[in-house]
């Protein structure tokens, strides 16, 4: 197996070996932030993991399904269209049961 930085899996085989958890926790991220609008470190404290096998955060930002943004002083996590489209094929009614789409599109 092709290594990349830091002696882990490079980033186009690590992205073929995402477990079936992982797609789930992945969603599981993109619902929670797409609820309400999350500081960046209340995110990284919901979510950040030091475990190798459950790359959640990773994924989900190499993925584009989340981004970061400076508001007013504060970074913010905010789910991206990609995300949202995401969510919306995997999970349809926790998309429909989101409390304002079109202010999070």
């Amino acid at each position: 197996m092709e290594r990349g930085q830091g002696g882990r899996p490079a980033k186009r085989h690590r992205a073929s070996v995402v477990t079936d958890t992982v797609e789930n926790l992945i969603l599981d991220l993109v619902a929670w932030i797409a609820r309400n609008e999350r500081t960046y470190a209340e995110t990284m404290d919901a979510w950040r993991t030091s475990c190798p096998q459950l790359p959640v955060w990773e994924e989900a930002t190499e993925r584009g399904f989340v981004e970061t943004t400076f508001a007013n002083g504060v970074l913010l996590v905010r789910v991206t269209p990609a995300g949202l489209d995401f969510l919306k094929t995997k999970r349809p009614d926790c998309y429909e049961r989101l409390p304002s789409r079109s202010s999070v599109e």
